[in-house]
């Protein structure tokens, strides 16, 4: 451990035992070390807003961190700006767009995302006046996070002298059982203080205190105190409150009273602006034909094709890389390998069976009736059901075909791998690829 990068991917490895994931994502996936001193580590993060939280709530775990390393009295200190260089030494609640952080400036919208964007918007312009409290629900990935950090630096900048409080449901959790748990008879009303005190709650994941009787009874008193109070609250959650089925209908009942919005998946044209929006920020000319792969390839979240472009500026800048459709196919394998639950799309299995049997994709779709052409036709019908859990209607749409022809081919690749044959060999293989396994 001999530089300030080598310490900052290590103090996170030790804060996941302490912070979730979506955390340390959130606040610290663009951070970098610069500077490590005997007394200090530097790092830099350049949204002001995400310097200020992670001073507030997340110096105490970083410094126990370093402590823990070092065995001595090593500090955190955070920096913020348009680069390390010009980082300001004092606050400065100016995001820049471009930056990378979650503004609304760096907000994608679309038509998947729109009323929860202009919902966003308005809370953040007029907060515990108009839809109050606001839940944004949807998938991993598509940008609820993004959209309460927003609301929160909007009103740090126009509004710096109101309080905020951004927690995850997993945060809230923990710290409801360490103040219940706690000798210190002080220590439940410190809690209360923190969450009843805020002119803007904001709590991510809200679905993690269902069924935490505790946790939901502290959530359900918070929530009423500064409802009364005309305070702000936003939440998020991955699927609509009738659907969180442990969680109690009192807060149910809160949430519906006020107003919900949803982010579905991007569309094709949101999936490219969030490509070049992407791309631009990390200074990366990348072609617009390899944008359309990528976009047609990683459909259903955000993160993921963000994750691709970082992976194709990353092999570029260190590796010295040429951008090749080659390479860019290997990224998205990459994050499909990391992201197991992530399905791939028609195209991604059309071109990976084409490949493993060394024909061109037009020829799948092709209403060839050759070996050569209907066999792979068929093990990329079966592996379509199988592991994208596309209907027979929605492949047939892919290749063509009516349903009843779908549903003989995968009866037929069934069967081949019933009875052993090597067809049974070439699915796993290709399947292999596809998951990079």
């Amino acid at each position: 451990m001999n530089s300030a990068a080598d310490v900052l991917a290590k103090v996170l490895e030790i804060l996941e035992a302490h912070l979730s994931k979506t955390t340390i994502a959130t606040f610290f996936e663009d951070a970098e070390a610069v500077e490590l001193t005997d007394s200090k580590l530097v790092i830099y993060t350049p949204i002001e807003y995400k310097r200020s939280i992670i001073n507030k709530l997340y110096t105490e775990h970083f410094n126990r961190a370093l402590q823990e390393l070092f065995s001595a009295d090593v500090r955190l200190e955070v920096i913020s700006g348009k680069n390390p260089a010009e980082a300001p030494a004092k606050d400065n609640t100016t995001a820049e767009k471009g930056s990378g952080g979650y503004t609304f400036e760096e907000y994608v919208v679309g038509p998947s995302n729109n009323f929860a964007h202009a919902a966003a918007m308005a809370v953040a312009q007029a907060p515990g006046k108009r839809y109050n409290p606001l839940l944004i629900y949807g998938g991993s990935g598509l940008g609820k996070t993004h959209l309460l950090c927003a609301i929160a630096d909007r009103i740090r900048r126009e509004h710096p002298e109101l309080r905020i409080v951004y927690k995850t449901g997993e945060e809230f959790t923990n710290e409801v059982i360490k103040a219940v748990r706690s000798p210190d008879p002080e220590a439940t009303q410190n809690f209360r203080n923190l969450y009843r005190q805020a002119d803007l709650l904001l709590i991510d994941d809200i679905q993690f205190i269902a069924g935490k009787d505790a946790t939901q009874d502290e959530f359900f008193h918070t929530f009423n105190a500064l409802y009364d109070d005309h305070k702000q609250i936003v939440v998020s959650s991955d699927r609509p409150p009738k659907e969180i089925y442990t969680l109690e209908d009192r807060i149910k009942s809160r949430f519906e009273a006020g107003l919900i919005a949803d982010i579905q998946p991007p569309d094709y044209e949101t999936r490219m602006a969030i490509l070049k929006n992407k791309s631009a920020s990390m200074d990366l000319d990348l072609d617009e034909k390899y944008m359309q792969y990528i976009a047609k390839n990683i459909t259903s979240n955000i993160r993921q094709i963000e994750g691709t472009i970082k992976k194709i500026a990353a092999m570029k800048t260190l590796m010295g890389m040429e951008i090749t459709q080659t390479n860019i196919s290997n990224a998205i394998k990459d994050i499909l390998r990391e992201n197991p639950g992530i399905k791939p799309t028609a195209n991604h299995i059309i071109e990976e069976v084409a490949s493993f049997y060394g024909i061109d994709p037009d020829m799948l779709r092709s209403s060839s009736r050759k070996k050569e052409a209907l066999i792979p036709r068929q093990v990329a019908m079966y592996i379509m059901q199988h592991m994208a859990g596309m209907s027979s209607p929605e492949i047939g749409r892919e290749f063509g075909k009516d349903h009843s022809t779908v549903l003989h081919a995968i009866g037929r690749i069934e069967d081949c791998i019933r009875m052993g044959k090597e067809q049974k060999n070439e699915v796993r293989d290709i399947i292999n690829n596809i998951t990079g396994h």
